[in-house]
């Protein structure tokens, strides 16, 4: 049976990934592609619906994103959201232009019409508005479904033809019944099932990962990450002993990460899994090494050579799976992605040679943290490694600013320790999405005793999120935060100031590096 899909067509919106975010909470699946993806990667899908997601353009700038006639002529259900809206008046015949006031913020909407997409919702709803035009002239054959005090024309309907407009976005928090008319537009209007689950899930990847391996060998790198558990488990419940694990140390691990790692992964996963102890190489490779990307793309360029190396020694191996996420994909997207900037490399996307021999299999290549760790719960893993919080793939080199000495390593090691206990203490754990400490090249002056220091200063990060696309500062009480810094300048050789980071993301990224 082909999964119901629902595609969002990316025109640039910083909310675009959470668009597809509240259509799978429908329990329907969606999947985010490029506006100008080809007729050939729409038939791949073949979606029920297609959305169309906000943007930065007005529909008559020049070079702004168009809307490619075949998506109109698909026979699907249509939403425009905001800048979608737009380019549906403009194409189909109406008139968009620059409201009188540009309309940000929260909004009355008033539902002036009957019509699936606001059925069950009440006649008035809070939304939020963010646009500077809007629709004042109706296309042929479209009706108002609602307005609001400064958007007469606030939501639109061609229900002959299924196409539907909203000048405000049901995607984002502010809008309390959002998702309730995403979830309309998926079953009233686009007549999903909504049975994409994580017990789905799991059973399309099983048969998928047989289907695609038969009788090959396959190896995964594990980390300890839920990322990395949750594809091994999988891999070794779709092909057995076909999987060899491996756990690679490579010297970026935070303190007892080795030991805790190797234990869980005997009593949890089973079967053949491969330790190797690769620190000094990863090192040797990032000796003298400080800009940040560079560091990904050695390590990620180890990380294969190391797997090639042991698959060598396991004869012939055909596949290398693991971890690699959404949001992964979504920052490391390369500028053919006209509607997105390449924030950041990922080890796991972008850093991997060319040359690399083994196929990759990556069943969570479309999923989002949170829906890896309902997956992680459905496949009976337990809390403590669904549930540790997230790691980078390159490890502290991406959280020491500069170059990765061994020194400069165990003085972060300590520092991070100390925050995690703290954290732990404090009964926060489960609340804060990440927390670590971060070794930055500033030294200042401080004293000791009746001694001058001129010693590091170590940054506390630590965030909040639903899936690390967007995050914001936790607000840890001061007294843990003041226990962290105390401990810190006093265990901690090497360091006489902390900060605190209280940016969120964006601007900021979660990672420093």
């Amino acid at each position: 049976m082909q999964r119901e899909t629902i595609v969002v067509l990316d025109y640039g919106s910083q909310y675009s990934q959470l668009i597809t975010r509240r259509v799978r909470e429908c329990h329907v699946y969606c999947e985010m592609l490029p506006w100008d993806a080809s007729p050939e990667a729409l038939d791949a899908l073949a979606p029920r619906g297609i959305i169309l997601s906000g943007g930065p353009n007005s529909v008559y700038d020049e070079g702004a994103p168009p809307l490619p006639e075949h998506v109109l002529h698909r026979g699907v259900p249509i939403l425009g959201i905001c800048y979608g809206m737009q380019l549906l008046g403009h194409y189909l015949g109406g008139k968009v232009a620059p409201a009188q006031a540009r309309e940000y913020g929260p909004a009355l909407l008033t539902v002036n019409k009957d019509s699936p997409l606001f059925e069950g919702l009440g006649p008035t709803l809070q939304v939020w508005m963010s646009h500077g035009d809007r629709i004042e002239v109706l296309p042929p054959g479209f009706e108002v479904l609602a307005h609001s005090s400064n958007s007469p024309i606030a939501a639109m309907a061609d229900e002959r033809r299924r196409f539907y407009g909203l000048q405000f976005h049901p995607e984002v928090a502010h809008t309390p019944k959002g998702k309730e008319i995403l979830c309309n537009f998926c079953f009233r209007v686009c007549g999903c099932r909504g049975d994409w689950t994580p017990g789905s899930f799991i059973e399309e990847s099983i048969a998928e990962i047989r289907r695609r391996v038969g009788k090959g060998k396959v190896i995964c790198a594990i980390s300890g990450g839920v990322d990395s558990t949750v594809v091994a488990t999988l891999v070794r419940r779709a092909v057995g002993d076909q999987l060899t694990a491996i756990f690679v140390n490579n010297g970026l691990l935070r303190k007892g990460e080795v030991e805790e790692n190797l234990e869980r992964f005997h009593r949890y996963l089973g079967g053949n899994i491969i330790y190797v102890d690769a620190s000094e190489r990863f090192l040797r490779a990032l000796a003298g090494v400080i800009d940040p990307e560079e560091k990904r793309k050695i390590i990620g360029h180890e990380f294969i050579a190391v797997f090639e190396e042991e698959a060598a020694k396991l004869g012939k191996v055909d596949f290398l799976a693991q971890g690699t996420l959404y949001p992964d994909v979504i920052e490391s997207a390369t500028p053919a992605t006209k509607s997105a900037a390449r924030i950041k490399t990922h080890h796991n996307v972008g850093g991997l040679p060319e040359h690399m021999r083994l196929e990759l299999i990556e069943p969570l290549r479309f999923l989002f943290k949170d829906e890896v760790r309902q997956v992680g719960m459905a496949l009976g893993l337990p809390e403590e490694m669904v549930y540790r919080q997230p790691f980078p793939g390159p490890g502290l080199a991406v959280r020491i600013i500069g170059e990765v000495t061994p020194e400069r390593l165990e003085v972060l090691r300590a520092a991070d320790a100390i925050v995690r206990e703290e954290i732990a203490a404090a009964g926060l754990d489960r609340e804060i999405w990440q927390y670590f400490a971060v070794l930055t090249s500033l030294r200042s002056v401080g004293v000791m005793g009746d001694s001058r220091t001129y010693e590091y200063t170590v940054a506390i990060r630590a965030v909040t999120s639903e899936d690390g696309m967007t995050a914001d500062w936790a607000r840890i009480p001061y007294d843990v935060l003041a226990r962290m810094s105390n401990r810190i300048v006093n265990e901690v050789k090497g360091v006489n100031r902390v900060v605190y980071d209280i940016s969120s993301k964006p601007p900021a990224t979660i990672e420093w590096e």
